[in-house]
């Protein structure tokens, strides 16, 4: 099985993903590559594989990504086919936290065996709030993201399902279900 979660930039998409792996030892997280810079205390190799724009090209030429995107102007996003290969072989289900178009295009290469999440915030006024409260981006830069999220939303259809993340604690909870629901298995 396969989880596939995506959302606008601040919709709260890795809080949920995180506290899911948190309640379930059957999941595990696929790192993504990256050519962005790291943000906070984002490790390489724990939230991304951060590597330069070079580095990535290559590895698109010698086919080791599932998919990737041009998510920003010249920042590249990419799903490795090594990591799916390591948590298939010990037995894990595999999550992806990816951007909305990266999610449509994982759902199309893994049809039923996927199942696509699409994490929504409130309102665009409440994401551009929280982006501006994670003090991580620009003023240029959250409104770059504002912008695409208004995009995102529209895609939102393309998903399985769509939880919206007004309140964390009833997100959570509403996540659980869908995840137990899917799996037909509840743990912890």
């Amino acid at each position: 099985m396969i989880l596939i979660f995506s959302a606008p930039s601040g919709a709260g998409k890795s809080t949920l993903v995180n506290y899911l792996l948190s309640q379930r030892d059957d999941l595990e997280f696929s790192v993504s590559c990256t050519t962005r810079a790291p943000r906070g205390q984002e490790v390489n190799g724990r939230e991304y594989y951060f590597i330069t724009n070079e580095e990535f090209l290559e590895r698109v030429n010698k086919g080791e990504f599932v998919e990737y995107e041009n998510v920003y102007s010249g920042t590249y996003y990419g799903t490795l086919r090594s990591e799916i290969e390591r948590i298939e072989n010990k037995g894990h289900h595999v999550v992806f936290d990816v951007d909305v178009k990266g999610g449509i295009h994982l759902k199309q290469i893994f049809g039923d065996k996927a199942l696509s999440i699409f994490v929504a915030p409130p309102s665009v006024e409440e994401l551009r709030r929280r982006l501006i409260g994670r003090a991580t981006d620009s003023m240029e830069k959250i409104e770059e993201r504002v912008k695409k999220a208004s995009i995102e939303m529209e895609d939102s259809k393309h998903f399985d399902q769509i939880i919206v993340n007004d309140n964390l604690e009833i997100a959570k909870s509403k996540l659980l279900r869908v995840i137990e629901e899917k799996f037909c298995v509840i743990q912890k």
